[in-house]
């Protein structure tokens, strides 16, 4: 059994299992079980089985791998001999073969490329708004020098604006613009009066004109009246 594993011996002399190669590709945690005194004697050619479990199957607590991906690392290497097994543990292009020809490598692979193309996508993208962006970004700059100065101007104007109507609208200037009218009112019905009695107008022409004044007169000093008790109430 030792001579068919490890190579022709000569008869009577004891086999001697062979070192893993110092320049392992695989972790350390598991070249150092091969490298262990206390490690069982070689298996038998048909023990690649046995191999995979020894250093899959019981992985050291610094390799975490998902039961899915040692199940296929298990599938892929279940079906090597030994050399196949030591060629791995040795050989750098070997072991990056059969790393890229796992499932799972390909995947993230395929993921990475996938988004590496995508982010130079958006590079060049961006690249080629560069000259759009710099024209945008200058009349920007125009429009905040000269534009929106004039435009600062007459919104300031319309603010002033907005401020005068809003004071005339106040109850105190309305009740101001009422007590006004009242005076007015009342000047101009006194104003026919004196011309009726200096004999200025005729009599229909003054009951028509002072009707109206003492009517307007009349309405607007209810109106304050009402306003201004609504205002101290």
């Amino acid at each position: 059994m030792f001579k068919s594993f490890w190579g022709s011996q000569e008869q009577g002399t004891p086999a001697q299992p062979q070192e893993v190669p110092t320049n392992s590709w695989y972790p350390p945690s598991v070249v150092g079980s091969q490298n262990s005194p206390s490690r069982p004697p070689a298996p038998s050619s048909s023990s690649s089985n046995s191999f995979v479990h020894m250093h899959v199957d019981r992985p050291q607590s610094s390799v975490n791998v998902p039961p899915a991906e040692a199940a296929a690392i298990i599938h892929s290497l279940k079906d090597k001999s030994v050399d196949e097994l030591r060629k791995l543990l040795s050989n750098k292009d070997a072991y990056q073969q059969l790393l890229h020809s796992l499932d799972m490598v390909k995947t993230q692979n395929s993921v990475w490329d996938d988004l590496r193309n995508e982010t130079l996508q958006l590079a060049r993208e961006n690249l080629e708004k560069e000259s759009y962006i710099m024209e945008l970004r200058n009349q920007c700059r125009i429009i905040w020098t000269t534009e929106l100065a004039s435009a600062r101007e007459k919104l300031n104007e319309l603010e002033r604006q907005k401020s005068e109507i809003m004071k005339s609208y106040s109850p105190p200037a309305m009740l101001q613009h009422i007590q006004e009218t009242m005076i007015k009112t009342d000047e101009e019905s006194e104003t026919v009066h004196k011309q009726l009695l200096e004999n200025e107008c005729d009599l229909p022409v003054f009951i028509q004109k002072y009707k109206r004044l003492r009517g307007t007169y009349h309405k607007c000093a209810l109106t304050h009246l009402a306003a201004k008790t609504s205002l101290m109430g």
